[in-house]
């Protein structure tokens, strides 16, 4: 398709950053559209996949500016606060919390996920510091201690100086009686905190430790996500301010679109599976399907769904040891993408959970990544190097290296005894990732009473089709959809 546009006509952009692949696909002005997929991180290539996408199908350079003018709308899912959160690598946060109460996240419910582990990793909370705030209010409203606004400024300002620049207010009852949040909310941002997040607005619900988490992952991932608004935003600001800026977008964990300036952290966290789920039903219902499994399967993970009249959805859930009490769609997430990393421990063959992600992504790639699912698809034949996007290798020009992955499953044949060849090796390889897959299809159907073998299942994402049948097979379902879109749903 040609990216010459009209006189008059503007683009519309709909983009989905993953965590191997960002997937764009644009709508010209006569209607015609066209799908790009570039990888996520590219060191040295581009900055910013889904910038780097725009700027592929309007026909400009990587270190051109992207013309703005051209564009009329951007709508994005983004697994920017996603990757923060499972990486720890958000703003620097102190948690401001009633006297006495300073270790009530930490302790949360004391829930122990598994009740016979003897060495029990708790995940490591969000706030890098805690500040006890002299206060109290009962639940009835009646101030039993006034907040010491002349105590919690000075402890504001000692932390500030440290280098922290996020703050999440969590007082007791705040949800019905916000005056101290409300107030200490204000002495922060007179100290001048640049990310001040209470609970009263971000959860105003009874239950101080999920209406807590949910703040301070509000206040540890806004920042970052911002910057991120912030320069996607400033890229598309036309030049010479006679044409008005793109309406930009962003796709919220609950399943609809935020404009960018009201997009905080706390709606980011499914951000691009919220996407898919929609995309899924109203694939599958032009297609004529009321009862769908959703089977979105990308780089590094597979996000299933349950679909049968209405979307489902949550109000309390867990997201790398966070608990958060936000609208989300219900989404089942299994460690088994098509950049799972495939290794023998001396005794067994195993498939992920750790991801070679985009990079250096898989032993294929060119990048000195590992034996991954994608690379035993290339080596049965279920990959063809030569209907491959030719994106790999130091000037971005080359196919997919298939012999060193052939060279690679043979020496691993070699490792397991010999007694196997390497495409027998690698098409158990695909079986222990389709058992992954079909587990967690069950976890949201099968274990829930719902009966899948009258559901058709609706495959996409970029390795979706190529396990699409044996899935479909594990289940005993008969209906397969695949969406002549499906890679870039």
């Amino acid at each position: 398709m040609s990216s010459t546009d009209g006189v008059t006509g503007r683009w519309d952009f709909w983009v989905d950053r993953g965590g191997t692949f960002t997937d764009i696909v644009g709508r010209g002005p006569e209607g015609r559209i066209t799908a790009r997929k570039v990888l996520s991180e590219n060191p040295g290539a581009y900055r910013d996949a889904a910038l780097e996408g725009i700027r592929r199908i309007l026909g400009v350079g990587s270190d051109a500016p992207i013309p703005a003018e051209r564009i009329a709308s951007v709508k994005m899912g983004t697994t920017v606060a996603t990757n923060a959160l499972l990486e720890r690598k958000g703003e620097k946060t102190v948690l401001v919390i009633t006297r006495g109460l300073e270790d009530q996240l930490e302790i949360g419910y004391q829930a122990r996920p598994d009740i016979f582990a003897r060495n029990i990793i708790k995940p490591s909370m969000l706030y890098c510091d805690v500040i006890g705030a002299d206060e109290r209010v009962r639940a009835d409203g009646t101030i039993e201690r006034p907040l010491d606004e002349a105590a919690l400024e000075r402890d504001l300002r000692a932390v500030k100086a440290k280098g922290i620049a996020a703050v999440a207010i969590v007082l007791m009852h705040s949800y019905a009686h916000p005056a101290h949040e409300r107030r200490a909310g204000e002495i922060a941002r007179r100290v001048g905190f640049p990310q001040v997040s209470v609970s009263h607005e971000v959860s105003p619900l009874i239950k101080i430790v999920g209406r807590g988490d949910t703040t301070v992952a509000d206040a540890y991932l806004t920042p970052i996500l911002k910057r991120y608004v912030d320069r996607v935003a400033g890229e598309l600001t036309p030049s010479g301010g006679k044409v008005s800026p793109p309406k930009l977008m962003f796709m919220a964990s609950s399943g609809g679109l935020m404009s960018a300036d009201l997009f905080e952290g706390r709606d980011a966290i499914l951000s691009g599976p919220a996407g898919g789920i929609v995309a899924m039903v109203e694939t599958g219902r032009a297609a004529g399907f009321e009862r769908i499994i959703g089977f979105d399967m990308g780089g590094t993970s597979t996000d299933v769904s349950h679909f049968a009249g209405d979307y489902e959805r949550t109000f309390e859930t867990e997201v790398a040891g966070v608990r958060l009490r936000v609208p989300m769609l219900r989404i089942h997430t299994v460690a088994a993408g098509g950049g799972s990393i495939v290794r023998f421990d001396g005794t067994r063959l195993m498939v992920g959970p750790e991801s070679a992600g985009s990079d250096p992504g898989p032993m294929a790639y060119r990048r000195g990544g590992p034996l991954t699912v994608t690379d035993a698809n290339l080596m049965l034949g279920k990959l063809d190097p030569d209907h491959f996007p030719r994106v790999f290798g130091p000037n971005q020009d080359q196919p997919l290296d298939r012999d060193s992955v052939v060279a690679a499953f043979e020496t691993l044949a070699q490792t397991m005894g010999g007694e196997k060849s390497a495409a027998e090796v690698a098409e158990g390889v695909i079986r222990i990732a389709v058992e992954n897959m079909a587990n967690a299809i069950k976890k949201i159907s099968v274990a829930r009473g719902y009966d899948v073998t009258g559901y058709a299942l609706n495959c996409f994402g970029a390795a979706g089709g190529q396990h699409a049948c044996l899935i479909a097979d594990a289940l005993g379902m008969e209906s397969v959809l695949i969406h002549p879109l499906s890679g870039v749903l």
